[in-house]
């Protein structure tokens, strides 16, 4: 086979932006395009909770089921299946005519997605040299900040335009457009870019590792732990933030649309430098544990100004505050995810990534109803002081639980 050349492995990581853009557009489609749904279709804030729960339940299955079945037949296929199933389900919301409907097709959306992150990481290992992996999944799960940030303007767009129902096949499409290209230019490509091309031979291979031998392990239980902890945060952000502009600043669906691309972008942001700071840190001193523990020990603390959310009226500043911690979470997720790759290797990674990611969403499936409660008898203060709060608790959990990043034995022979 004819080998590629040195830096054939951006085609993939563009590809990988795309696929996680379009997974973070495909969910924010309904949290947008409620506002005009509940005109049509009856959905208390309550039911709103549940039928988001329809896809924290088979996201959070599927994580981890998603994230075993690539480590054993590759990014590739897996990827493939994933973004091709979960567009499916997105066409399918167009049909949708009561609560129960979205709760299921948010089923099927959460079954596809489950591989996303997962495949994405799994892909970085295969094909991109290893000084540069923090880097290349800042810019891969960067992509969920670019679907984040086109989300809002093009959904209050195309729901003013053409109406919901078509949003939802509209943004179906594009995940097939995307599975065309996937399919092209990675038919040939494995070989050429797989870890096998750009890691020495000694570390190549790798034991094999149960689930009961990863739940026994410190570091993964210690990952996965910091996400049930840390993901409700940022399905709070995803699920219920426009809502809140809606309701607690009074905003219109348009000026929405017109400045919730701002924190999005944010995030994108951080996901990058994040990604190229870290690199930086590991060129300079050769630590993979000060490159990660440095920038997600940045990220904690600048989280912590949203617990002023609640006491603050100037929506300018509340975006300001938003755009900042958004900032911090794309800081954080790249290092975390890398830090995790770092320690378990190409074997286990996706595995690892799976349950730490399943642990997130059940956190969130058990959280999101009641958030919906809170909201209504309350308000929205104790999601904000939460989210201010959780990141310097996470960070603490890894420094102690985690003193040095450093590959363990399920990534040595």
């Amino acid at each position: 086979m004819k080998r590629s050349g040195p830096y054939s492995w951006i085609i993939v990581v563009a590809l990988l932006l795309v696929a996680t853009s379009l997974s973070f557009l495909d969910r924010q489609v309904l949290s947008v395009s409620i506002i005009k749904i509940r005109d049509e279709i009856n959905i208390s804030d309550v039911g709103y909770g549940f039928v988001n729960s329809g896809f924290l339940i088979s996201y959070a299955l599927m994580f981890t089921l998603g994230g075993v079945l690539i480590d054993r037949y590759g990014s590739r296929l897996g990827l493939a299946v994933s973004v091709g199933f979960w567009s499916f389900a997105t066409l399918l919301h167009s049909l949708a005519s009561s609560a129960f409907h979205f709760g299921f097709f948010r089923f099927m959306l959460g079954l596809g997605e489950g591989g996303c992150f997962p495949g994405a990481v799994k892909a970085v290992i295969e094909r991109v040299p290893k000084e540069r992996h923090a880097l290349a999944n800042g810019i891969a799960i960067g992509g969920s900040a670019l679907g984040a940030v086109i989300a809002p303007p093009l959904c209050a767009w195309l729901l003013l335009s053409v109406g919901w129902r078509s949003l939802f096949l509209i943004t179906g499409g594009f995940g097939f457009m995307w599975l065309a290209a996937w399919l092209f230019f990675t038919r040939l490509r494995k070989e050429a870019n797989s870890v096998s091309a750009i890691t020495p031979p000694e570390i190549i291979h790798y034991e094999k590792a149960s689930f009961l031998s990863l739940l026994r392990n410190r570091e993964a239980l210690t990952f996965i732990v910091i996400r049930f902890v840390l993901d409700p945060i940022f399905y709070f952000y995803m699920f219920w933030i426009p809502k809140y502009l809606n309701e607690s600043q009074s905003l219109t669906l348009e000026s929405i649309g017109n400045i919730l691309w701002i924190p999005f972008l944010a995030l994108g942001i951080g996901n990058f430098l994040g990604g190229w700071f870290s690199d930086l840190i590991f060129r300079k001193t050769s630590s993979t544990n000060k490159a990660r523990k440095i920038v997600m020990g940045i990220a904690a603390t600048i989280t912590m100004p949203l617990l002023a959310v609640g006491f603050i009226n100037s929506t300018t500043v509340i975006v300001i505050l938003m755009a900042l911690a958004f900032f911090a979470h794309g800081l954080w997720i790249t290092n975390y995810i890398t830090s995790i790759s770092d320690i378990f290797g190409s074997r286990v990674t996706s595995t690892v990534v799976g349950l730490s990611g399943s642990a997130g969403a059940i956190s969130a499936l058990v959280l999101n109803p009641l958030i919906g409660l809170i909201v209504v008898n309350y308000s929205y203060n104790p999601m904000w002081w939460y989210a201010g709060l959780m990141y310097p608790v996470a960070f603490i959990i890894l420094v102690t639980l985690i003193p040095k990043i450093e590959s363990n034995g399920f990534s040595k022979i």
